[in-house]
């Protein structure tokens, strides 16, 4: 395919032709056609005298946005909407060829998470055997899978991105690399078992490592703020519907218990120490590709979900801090109400970024973006009385690893709040535009990694491991 003027345009012709292809309903040579048209326009407008940004801006306008050409993929194929959820686009689409290719590659690289997150069992590593966590190495046991849950899983949803996006080799080389180096790190510390800077490693390394899968995802493109956006909106799906499956999975799993204990059959530990941990180690694959499935057919959830929960959440929060204002009792020291609390804002956070992936950036201000600010200032509020316990929990006791965790944590929350707080309203003010609130918000999601792998790296040997 020829190139349409100077190779400057080449990046976002790529980064919009890849955010087309993540688009189920939009098979790929539907992908070239339409490219084909776009280069055509860029062609035309710059024999018209438009510069390569103008000409670029127009002609997308022309083409369509990616949502109207989806919802028209899909309304051609209405009456295949069970095809395009169940086999995706191509079989859905016709080809002979790829008739369940697509299921089948996703099944095989879920019953390869699963094998994996299993194949310890084979070296006496399988703190899910009945029995295991009340003697013998239970407890070395549980701390290899602390540490090393998402290595086991998340290469594997890796590896089914870079098979969808078809990413080259080198790509696909430099996304194992942050494996590589996790899996030497935390499998060569000495933590203490059991220790806070163990516990505290095995949180944080899966949100470094799915900043990982966020690459892949994106096939590469990952320095942009829309798709970087994209990711935000797939992360969350992700996790509704794998939460679905899971409560589904353990109903399951639960009359399946009932059914042959009334024949007097005892599946109990069969079910704990193989179907549930092989159910969940392969939904994560599976949820990804449910996810993009559903992408080609219908609209994604995200606007529904946000206009149910950011009001909630901002009632709860104003309600919290009335409460506090009334009774005079402020955020607590201790530690599991600062855990709470600590909980309670990374999903504010959350539900923000989400929320935001949702809109319109060129939509004028709704009765939402006010309430999404109460919502804001509101946990804004709470983040500095968790942190002034924090520091008051510091001056009485000293310096622990969960205590600095917790610390930077509200640190690197607050400083996303505060910017968030002030985009907001300016936005509601007619100062600023909404795209400003999305790319503060995209461009911050490395703060989190950083954080992150402070705390992996950093934090053990400084507290000694324990």
């Amino acid at each position: 395919m020829e190139s349409a003027g100077d190779p400057g345009i080449e990046a976002p012709i790529r980064e919009w032709r890849s955010y087309l292809q993540r688009r189920q309903a939009i098979h790929h040579v539907d992908v070239d056609e339409l490219e084909d048209h776009l280069r055509s326009q860029l062609s035309d407008l710059g024999a018209a005298g438009l510069s390569e940004d103008e000409s670029f801006l127009v002609a997308i306008k022309r083409i369509g946005g990616v949502n109207e050409l989806s919802r028209e993929f899909a309304r051609e194929r209405s009456s295949q909407l069970w095809k395009q959820l169940v086999l995706g686009g191509d079989e859905a689409r016709g080809h002979p060829a790829s008739q369940g290719a697509g299921l089948l590659v996703t099944m095989s690289f879920a019953i390869g998470a699963a094998v994996m997150f299993k194949l310890p069992a084979v070296f006496g590593i399988d703190p899910f055997a009945s029995g295991t966590a009340d003697g013998g190495n239970g407890d070395a046991e549980v701390s290899f899978y602390l540490r090393n849950t998402a290595l086991l899983v998340l290469p594997f949803l890796v590896g089914f991105f870079a098979w969808r996006r078809a990413l080259p080799v080198r790509v696909v080389a430099g996304l194992a690399l942050p494996f590589i180096a996790a899996a030497i790190v935390v499998n060569v510390f000495p933590f203490d078992t059991g220790g806070d800077t163990e516990l505290l490693a095995a949180i944080h390394l899966p949100i470094i490592l799915w900043l990982v899968v966020g690459v892949a995802y994106l096939g590469g493109a990952w320095r942009g703020d829309a798709p970087r956006m994209d990711f935000v909106r797939f992360t969350g799906e992700w996790f509704i519907y794998y939460t679905l499956i899971a409560f589904g999975g353990v109903a399951l799993s639960g009359l399946t218990l009932g059914v042959f204990e009334a024949i007097g059959i005892d599946v109990e530990p069969f079910i704990a120490s193989w179907v549930l941990p092989c159910g969940a180690a392969g939904a994560v694959v599976v949820v990804a590709w449910l996810v993009e499935a559903k992408q080609s057919v219908i609209e994604n959830m995200a606007p529904v979900l946000t206009s149910v929960f950011t009001p909630l959440f901002a009632v709860m929060l104003v309600a919290a801090i009335f409460g506090m204002a009334l009774t005079g009792n402020v955020v607590d020291a201790e530690r599991d109400v600062l855990i709470l609390f600590d909980v309670l804002l990374v999903i504010v956070v959350g539900l923000v970024l989400y929320s935001i992936s949702a809109r319109d950036s060129d939509a004028t201000p709704t009765l939402m973006d006010a309430i999404q600010l109460v919502l804001v200032v509101s946990a804004l509020v709470i983040d500095v009385l968790a942190l002034a316990a924090i520091l008051s929990r510091i001056t009485e006791f000293g310096f622990t690893p969960n205590r600095n965790a917790g610390l930077g944590l509200n640190v690197v929350l607050l400083a996303n709040l505060v910017w968030s707080a002030w985009l907001l309203w300016a936005f509601l003010r007619g100062r600023r535009q909404f795209s400003d609130l999305e790319r503060w918000q995209t461009r911050y999601v490395p703060v989190y990694a950083v954080w992150a792998g402070i705390v992996v790296v950093v934090f053990p040997p400084l507290f000694g491991f324990d």
